[in-house]
């Protein structure tokens, strides 16, 4: 049954054009003081808990390999959502983790086996 979510999500992927539309580095559009430590983005065609596209994390080898999905809860949204982290090392995707719990969000990190995929590092 767990095979079956993440090749549905690779599905998803493979069948989606992805926008980066917050590169590594600019400023959050309402928060200027927080930074995207990472390549920040969507899948385009997609829809998300917030009506958006399904937001990913792309990490600095560019592949779209999914090695985790980051889940979280945005008291100030009242919404919740899941984030893909693609193409990211180990320690992309703590930062990605870290950016995702702040004051009003907090975040869970679901990592695929490593049976069936490795996290790049």
């Amino acid at each position: 049954m767990n095979d079956d979510f993440w090749e549905y999500l690779d599905q998803l992927i493979a069948q989606s054009r992805m926008v980066i539309d917050r590169p590594k580095g600019t400023c959050h559009p309402r928060y200027p003081e927080q930074a995207y430590p990472l390549d920040y983005g969507y899948l385009d065609g997609t829809t998300s808990g917030d009506g958006k596209g399904i937001d990913v994390w792309l990490g600095a080898s560019g592949t779209r390999d999914l090695s985790a999905v980051i889940l979280t809860v945005d008291a100030f949204k009242r919404d919740a959502e899941i984030k893909l982290l693609l193409g990211c090392s180990e320690e992309e995707t703590q930062i990605a983790l870290a950016c995702s719990n702040n004051d009003m969000m907090r975040a869970l990190l679901i990592p695929r086996s490593r049976r069936k995929h490795e996290i790049h590092s």
